[in-house]
């Protein structure tokens, strides 16, 4: 006399279909894990020049589109990513943004008054709007 006892062998010998459902539960992980690194090093990766600027207590965001002018500690001047002379700088920005009236000024923290403020003068001189990029100090209160 044989016994079954009703185990899983004997689910398929009555002719039940396999289970097949797709787990998602890894794929959310892995898709969440992922989420948080890229939004953890998306703002270092906005700007490929290394500026420290400097802090202020009060920062204004602004989520327009304008052309960033950056400038480091050894009074070098990029439009973007690419290396510009002080005194083409008027006209390359004209020349690659032809509609634009208003430019960001990147500019770091250790950098000579002079340098920044012959960038500042010439973009004046071009009827440009100038905002200077800042970060907010944590540290001090109002």
């Amino acid at each position: 006399m044989a016994i079954t006892t009703g185990g899983i062998g004997n689910r398929r010998s009555r002719g039940a279909a396999p289970l097949s459902e797709i787990n998602v539960t890894p794929f959310v992980d892995v898709a969440l894990v992922l989420l948080i690194i890229f939004m953890i090093t998306a703002h270092v990766m906005e700007y490929g020049i290394d500026i420290n600027v400097p802090k202020t207590q009060t920062v204004a965001s602004s989520t327009k589109e304008r052309p960033v002018i950056s400038l480091n500690k050894a009074g070098e001047l990029y439009l973007g990513k690419e290396a510009v002379n002080v005194n083409r700088l008027v006209e390359t920005v004209h020349a690659r943004y032809p509609q634009q009236t208003s430019v960001f000024v990147r500019a770091d923290r250790e950098t000579t008054y002079d340098v920044l403020a012959q960038v500042l003068a010439a973009l004046g001189q071009a009827k440009l709007n100038v905002s200077l990029v800042t970060q907010p100090d944590e540290g001090r209160k109002p």
